[in-house]
């Protein structure tokens, strides 16, 4: 929010505004996540975007299963809605991405029967997928580029109070915003790793003139803290632990 924010309007204290703007979110709030744990397995960082993509399933979202796809250079995100996550089902979803991005060099995923099969693993080899690794049986850790995802767009739909009805709307909406937005862990857009360019929304139409965005090649290569820092009577939120109360 922040980095979307100040590449259209500055003012002093912008930062520290839309902060509050988002702790103050009472439906944020009953949907967040738990703190991250620490997480020492490390992937090593691919040269090119298309080159290591993680996959995983998610749901039932609004009666439907998500099958979600993420670049590991870039960080852009795929999101398919599928009624079965079968072996078949899940070759179908792939060839369209293959079809649209090419092939990758790798593909991560946990050890479900629909990414075990041979009949899977005959589909990766036949269109030129090298490298299939499974993740440690019980460490979803190892897949956490995928399991990141599935959490933030599991909790970006709830919040978003979502319907089988608006499923795909909202799914739209909000894989708009995730892939125009600096990410954290490269300071750059998804768009702009992996297409190029940014994405236009509506938000574009605050600004007088097209500039020229400048690229920034070097990434981020230290892991920053998972452990937060608070300060005294700083307002925090808490888990209740009880089941009859919100989150």
């Amino acid at each position: 929010m922040k980095g979307m924010a100040r590449s259209f309007v500055f003012w002093p204290g912008i930062d520290s505004k839309i902060e509050g703007v988002a702790k103050a979110c009472s439906d944020c709030a009953r949907n967040a996540h738990e703190p991250q744990k620490y997480r020492s397995h490390h992937w090593e960082y691919p040269k090119s975007p298309w080159e290591r993509v993680h996959i995983d399933y998610a749901g039932p979202v609004a009666r439907k299963m998500l099958l979600i796809i993420v670049d590991a250079y870039s960080k852009w995100l795929e999101v398919k809605t599928t009624s079965s996550t079968t072996t078949p089902a899940t070759i179908v979803i792939l060839e369209e991405l293959f079809a649209t991005y090419r092939a990758p060099v790798t593909i991560v995923s946990d050890n479900g029967p629909q990414f075990t099969a041979t009949e899977f693993k005959t589909f990766l080899q036949g269109n030129g997928v090298k490298y299939h690794k499974l993740i440690a049986p019980y460490h979803p850790a190892t897949n956490g580029q995928a399991e990141r995802c599935v959490q933030t767009v599991k909790g970006a739909l709830k919040t978003m109070a979502t319907t089988p009805g608006s499923l795909q709307h909202n799914l739209n909406e909000f894989l708009c915003q995730y892939r125009k937005a600096p990410h954290a862990t490269t300071g750059q857009s998804p768009a702009q790793l992996f297409l190029g360019r940014t994405i236009r929304t509506r938000l574009d139409l605050v600004r007088l003139d097209e500039t020229s965005v400048k690229i920034t090649q070097k990434q981020q290569a230290i892991a920053n803290s998972t452990f937060r820092e608070f300060q005294p009577k700083q307002k925090v939120y808490f888990m209740s632990g009880n089941p009859r109360m919100d989150k």
